[in-house]
């Protein structure tokens, strides 16, 4: 279930673990909107823009959670969670806990349930932005967890970012934050590979970019169609490009001829290949998902 909220933000009471960039950019959006606010760093100092704004400093992590009835980690990974938090976690107890920090799906989880262990609502979150976004509509967190907890503090969630709702499992908004981002990353990659390629006889990245960009958003326009063949099931299906017309040897060769290491279209390669040799080269390009299912398959051993 994903909703998309519209609430006007509520003056709540915010605590915010860890004052990194991201960790700054929340508690000044916070303070911006009228909100009072605590905060905590690790690292003494980083606090003083943000109470000169009017916010409140902790000294020590358990005067900051019994603070205010909100407490919002942001922090460095996973580990750092439980580090900070597990020494106080008695102050915890009855409270609510929405944890920013950048986990994975099984991370998230494993929250949860600490959490529950200890009577604490829990909700967790993935920003998909860059700190300078935080406050713009282009700005997106996903949360997944506590209902309650999410519908509760909306207008907090709202002051940051356009907010979705992603269901009652707490590893679903990682899950999908870290696929987008995949997504993003593997196309950077790409951009990267083709600068060298050209790069190697003098074209600028500059000039590359000018050239790929508009090729790659309409590309873009391609994915829903790919998507409902995925969801379909069904790669026999007219108006698809065959694995076999997509064989990329020639880009391996070409980059290979060119000096340029192909990792990045080697992978996309293999993917095809595999399919190809399956029996599927006449089936559309979209089977190469079924590579990567029956790739993550094998790894967790159900295959």
């Amino acid at each position: 279930m994903r909703t998309t909220s519209t609430t006007p933000p509520a003056r709540t009471g915010v605590t915010l673990l860890g004052l990194g960039a991201m960790g700054s950019a929340l508690a000044a959006r916070l303070l911006g909107e009228g909100h009072p606010v605590t905060v905590w760093n690790r690292t003494p100092g980083r606090a003083t823009a943000l109470v000169e704004r009017g916010a409140e400093s902790a000294d020590a992590v358990a005067e900051a959670v019994t603070a205010r009835p909100l407490i919002v980690a942001c922090l460095l990974r996973h580990p750092s969670v439980h580090e900070t938090l597990d020494p106080v976690v008695d102050g915890l107890r009855g409270r609510t806990l929405v944890n920013l920090t950048t986990t994975t799906p099984v991370e998230a989880r494993e929250l949860a349930a600490w959490a529950a262990g200890y009577d604490i609502a829990y909700l967790d979150g993935a920003i998909l932005a860059v700190p300078a976004m935080i406050g713009t509509p282009g700005a997106q967190i996903f949360y997944s967890g506590s209902q309650p907890v999410y519908e509760r503090y909306r207008g907090v969630f709202d002051a940051w970012a356009t907010s979705t709702y992603d269901g009652r499992d707490a590893g679903m908004a990682s899950l999908i934050d870290l696929a987008m981002l995949s997504g993003m990353y593997q196309m950077f990659a790409g951009f990267f590979h083709g600068a060298a390629m050209v790069g190697s006889e003098g074209m600028t990245a500059a000039r590359f970019a000018a050239r790929t960009a508009p090729f790659l958003s309409a590309m873009t326009n391609g994915l829903a169609a790919h998507a409902r063949v995925i969801d379909g099931g069904d790669y026999t299906a007219p108006g698809q490009q065959s694995l076999e017309f997509s064989d990329l040897s020639h880009l391996v060769r070409a980059s290979e001829e060119q000096g340029v290491d192909p990792t990045p279209i080697a992978a996309v390669q293999t993917l095809i290949s595999r399919q190809i040799g399956a029996g599927h080269g006449s089936e559309g390009l979209a089977r190469v998902y079924e590579s990567l299912r029956a790739e993550a398959a094998a790894t967790s051993g159900h295959a």
